[in-house]
């Protein structure tokens, strides 16, 4: 490495070596020592945040960011194609749990692409699903994230179905789930577009509304006066009303309006239910 007139090393790298001269004690230590690489521009934000995530998936369980199974996509092993095609169609999703007489009978995984048969080879009176089943990979809810992560990589599985304690289906988690707690939300051509709208109303006095939602929006679309002065998002506010980061299902009353969290990680919240008081 080259050095300079002092004998020091250039460039970012030499300065990163300096900034942790003082070898870190503990994981906060070296958290500490990122961050203020971070703020000496030694590190953009983005590289922090990645860092800070991947040390965090550590910590981390299966059953923290796992999709739980009221929400899970499946399909039933006696439906015809004609059943549940349009399931497939209408989630995106590129893979799916196969369930026998119950939702706790994994027979096992179907691909999207599995069923191109449907179009180039087979009619849809005699695709035999059973037959293009993958075997499913089942994990406990206690696993740790970067074993997992691990195993995913190994494996080359992109999805493992969730038990509990008991023997039951409890959900699903796939690689991308993973991989969202350590590079931030990974969005593809199928995730909702953010022109499709931040607010969007549930019944008379119920509204769905994303945390990204500018307060200005926010304060036209209800015709109030949040302040804007401190934070940018609706998400904001309701985050300072916390006074931490909240999980799933916390509520909070803000001047005439419930705000409950609907989706959020350990970094921010993503989706909120507002109900306005009458």
């Amino acid at each position: 490495m080259s050095e300079d007139r002092t004998g020091q090393p250039k460039g970012w790298l030499g300065k990163l070596t300096q900034a942790f001269s003082d070898e870190p004690r503990s994981r906060e230590d070296l958290l500490t020592d990122l961050r203020q690489a971070t703020d000496d521009n030694l590190l953009d934000n983005e590289a922090l945040t990645i860092m800070e995530g991947a040390m965090q998936v550590s910590d981390m369980q299966v059953r923290d960011v796992m999709i739980p199974r009221s929400q899970m996509v499946v399909v039933e092993a006696d439906q015809t194609p004609r059943e549940f095609l349009p399931v497939i169609i209408s989630s995106a999703h590129s893979r799916f749990p196969v369930i026998g007489e119950s939702p706790d009978e994994i027979l096992g995984v179907l691909l999207a692409k599995d069923l191109l048969p449907l179009i180039l080879e087979e009619g849809l009176e005699s695709f035999d699903l059973k037959s293009k089943l993958r075997s499913a990979t089942v994990i406990p809810e206690s696993k740790r994230l970067n074993v997992l992560l691990k195993e995913f990589r190994v494996n080359r599985n992109h999805m493992a179905i969730v038990m509990d304690e008991y023997g039951g289906v409890s959900g699903l988690i796939t690689i991308e789930d993973v991989l969202e707690q350590i590079v931030g939300e990974i969005e593809d051509e199928h995730d909702p577009e953010d022109d499709e709208g931040n607010i969007k109303p549930f019944d008379d006095n119920t509204f769905i509304v994303k945390a990204l939602t500018p307060i200005e929006d926010f304060n036209e679309f209800f015709s109030v006066g949040f302040p804007d002065e401190e934070f940018d998002t609706i998400g904001g506010i309701v985050t300072q009303s916390f006074g931490h980061l909240p999980k799933k299902d916390e509520t909070v009353d803000i001047d005439g309006f419930q705000f409950k969290i609907l989706s959020a990680d350990t970094r921010r919240i993503r989706l909120l239910q507002v109900v306005r008081h009458t």
